[in-house]
């Protein structure tokens, strides 16, 4: 049986806390029934001008200090209460999170092709958020009201187990009408989580997509996608919460009936001398009191179902294997060898074609080897399995004679560095924004990679200079600006293995004049590889490799090929008679 500690996904300490939080929980309940037994007691006083009897203002004076001391230790458990229960799943929340995120960090790229971007951000944020709930809200007071609850019942049977058996009689069954409809609800919990990520994905797409939108016209009725899911979310939630009420209230009314219940046991006892007047109205005042965390619990019961459903979300997360290997080996030669490698995206589709295919080539030490060939003939597929981005099926990849499945894919991230075309900017400052590609370089050393890329050329324009805040994903700047931040980085970073994906495929002349320079300085020296649709920008590499449906057509230097009259003078040929085209 699986602990609550794995149902939870929590830490040691996270774990240790939660028993803390328990224990909390427990004696602030036990805390309460001070000022209620006091109470009790001053009823009693209050009662005895009715039975013949003086009230003895001594014992009311001391009564009422003991209340006052009552209310302090409530006030201290309370204190306390809180500190071990919210602080401490609020701290817990935050190391979920970080957990969750470096598990992410370290997922084949294979993972995220079955998963969406909302789905994940689900995960990080709103599951992580439902735990801390269940943490701060829900299992402490739960389990507290338990506990307490046991324990009143047990004093209480010492006195009278008749009337004790008739005020909890009722509990079992309202807990029994809860646990049965478990199925009922787990079925509607579930469609209602995956309402909320369809909404959830048709707002990030609308988000995404404005500009289409708006270009398009696709307002009002002509996209009513976002509108259906969110109508289809409220339908589920409504109809979740009308048939979770629908049992909490009925188990909450057979709870409340043992009020009557014990009312007419407890008028039976007295008429029948086997109960004194003072004791019944105690328990009288105890149903009513005891009740309370009853209901509460009836209410948290169904809500903790529900919120399972998100900590099991996560924890088939947590579950998904993450990319392992040797982080301390070294790697001194950098010849890169694909030894009979083929690779397909999706194992899970049964027509799913490989799209690489028996492919076998040396990318030599030192040198620039380009990847050309028509669009999806894999180029890009095999430069992100060079950095085991995801791993082969077949065959091998190694580097300087390791195989790269054997390296742990950080350690392996630390010997290269890339320039992708799609540039990806965070909303910080232009320096922390190149200081990624190195976090340990100095300022000196960020300035002269910025200069060594012709960045600063457009930072010394800017108001803030390189602590200017860029927009989200670098919006505020132009193509070729944001291009020569991301070879700033490979600069800073200065790994032996550079991969440059279609650096200046979307780019002006002037800016490509400017990243090619910038380029020329980072690929010095190091073993490179280019993929390029425009085959004039590859024409002096010192080896091209012609790839054609995953397969290698052709390779060798420009003019060897050119004199082949294969694919790659064809291509070659229609991108320079392309260049005269005009409107």
């Amino acid at each position: 049986m699986r602990s609550l500690k794995d149902i939870q996904i929590l830490t040691d300490k996270g774990y240790e806390d939660l028993k803390k939080a328990i224990t909390a929980c427990t004696i602030t309940n036990l805390s309460l029934m001070l000022p209620f037994g006091i109470t009790i007691q001053v009823f009693g006083e209050m009662l005895k001008p009715f039975l013949g009897e003086e009230i003895s203002w001594k014992k009311m004076w001391l009564l009422f200090g003991l209340g006052v001391a009552a209310a302090i230790l409530v006030f201290i458990a309370n204190k306390n209460d809180y500190k071990k229960t919210y602080v401490a799943s609020y701290k817990e929340s935050e190391a979920t999170r970080v957990r969750v995120a470096e598990h992410i960090r370290k997922l084949p790229m294979s993972f995220f092709n079955s998963k969406d971007l909302s789905e994940l951000t689900t995960n990080i944020m709103g599951d992580c958020a439902t735990t801390e709930h269940v943490l701060s809200h829900v299992i402490p007071q739960l389990c507290a009201n338990g506990i307490s609850m046991t324990l009143v019942c047990i004093m209480l049977a010492f006195f009278e187990w008749r009337l004790a058996l008739t005020v909890f009689i009722t509990v079992p069954i309202a807990f029994l009408i809860i646990l049965g409809s478990k199925k009922l609800q787990d079925k509607l919990s579930q469609k209602h989580i995956e309402a909320k990520l369809k909404a959830s994905d048709q707002v990030q797409e609308y988000l995404e997509g404005i500009k289409v939108i708006k270009a398009c016209g696709l307002d009002g009725e002509k996209f009513s996608a976002l509108d259906n899911a969110l109508k289809v979310m409220m339908k589920m939630a409504i109809r979740m919460e009308v048939v979770t009420g629908i049992f909490v209230t009925g188990a909450q009314m057979i709870v409340q009936a043992g009020v009557g219940l014990t009312v007419f046991t407890g008028t039976y006892l007295l008429t029948g001398g086997e109960i004194e007047l003072i004791p019944l109205l105690m328990f009288f005042l105890i149903v009513v009191r005891i009740y309370g965390p009853i209901l509460v619990e009836l209410t948290l019961l169904p809500e903790l179902l529900y919120l399972q459903m998100s900590t099991k979300r996560m924890r088939t997360l947590m579950s998904t294997p993450i990319m392992t290997g040797d982080g301390e080996k070294q790697i001194k030669d950098f010849t890169i060898q694909l030894n009979n490698i083929s690779f397909r995206y999706n194992h899970t589709e049964e027509n799913n074609q490989a799209v690489i295919k028996n492919m076998t080539a040396t990318i030599p030490s030192g040198k620039i080897t380009a990847l050309v060939g028509p669009s999806g003939c894999g180029k890009s597929t095999v430069s992100k399995l060079i950095a085991r981005f995801w791993d082969v099926d077949t065959g091998s990849i190694t580097i300087g004679g390791v195989n790269i499945k054997t390296l742990d894919p950080e350690h392996l991230m630390g010997y290269m560095s890339f320039v992708f075309q799609d540039v990806v900017l965070f909303h910080d400052t232009i320096y922390n924004n190149i200081r990624i590609g190195n976090l340990n370089a100095t300022k000196e050393q960020v300035t002269e990679a910025a200069k060594a890329a012709n960045c600063d050329s457009f930072i010394d324009r800017l108001p803030g200079g390189y602590d200017t805040v860029l927009g989200e994903n670098g919006g505020t700047l132009s193509g070729g600006e944001r291009q020569r931040i991301s070879i700033a980085r490979a600069l800073l970073k200065n790994a032996p293995i550079v991969l440059l994906d279609e650096a200046t495929a979307s780019l002006d002349p002037e800016n490509e004049v400017y990243i090619q320079e910038a380029i020329s300085r980072l690929i010095e020296g190091k073993t490179v590889i280019v993929i390029a649709h425009r085959l004039r920008t590859v024409v002096t590499a010192d080896k091209i490799i012609v790839l054609q449906e995953g397969e290698i057509l052709e390779e060798g230097i420009h003019e060897i090929l050119i004199k082949k009259k294969g694919l790659y003078e064809h291509l070659y040929h229609i991108q320079q008679e392309s260049l005269g085209w005009s409107v």
